[in-house]
């Protein structure tokens, strides 16, 4: 039986893909996926993100994970923060550090890197794959298109198994 009460995912399996590229080069690189420590949140610099990792490392109902090149194992290119809600996976944030970000990003692949993740906790918890989130307004046909996140009301979405399956498969190389 699961509880309606949200509670923090444990954290403890490494992720390493193949799908993160320069986007000049195309050049692939390995990437590692794990928890964000509060301990060692000044590798999370206020500058570089629009919103406040620092808080949410805090919040004891959510996991922040973070994704990280493994030439450059202490420079965070993404982050997310999820939670466990007895059913699904839900995305309260993800974020590109302030590189990636736009038409002159240095790496592509970072954010679809942690929405497969997210999926793949999801699998992890008997959960089918199922995240959800609240996306922004001008990213909607986006997450649709690349992502195959399918709206329900009026400004929620999520990703179903299939969906889920094919993201695990593309960034994470991993077949559930």
């Amino acid at each position: 039986m699961h509880s309606s009460q949200p509670h923090r995912i444990a954290c403890n399996s490494l992720h390493f893909t193949g799908s993160v590229q320069h986007s000049l080069t195309r050049e692939e690189f390995g990437t590692s996926i794990n928890c964000a420590e509060s301990s060692k949140r000044s590798q999370i610099r206020a500058i570089d993100w629009l919103f406040d990792w620092h808080s949410e490392l805090c919040r004891k109902d959510r996991q922040v994970l973070k994704i990280e090149l493994l030439q450059e194992p202490s420079t965070i290119q993404g982050l997310v923060s999820l939670a466990d809600k007895g059913d699904h996976v839900y995305m309260h944030l993800i974020e590109n550090v302030s590189w990636n970000k736009g038409k002159n990003k240095l790496y592509c692949g970072v954010a679809g890197n942690l929405f497969a993740a997210a999926c793949k906790l999801s699998f992890d918890l008997n959960y089918d794959g199922v995240v959800s989130f609240v996306p922004k307004t001008q990213l909607i046909e986006h997450y649709q298109k690349t992502l195959g996140a399918k709206l329900f009301g009026p400004n929620r979405m999520f990703i179903d198994t299939r969906e889920a399956m094919m993201l695990t498969k593309h960034y994470l190389r991993q077949t559930i």
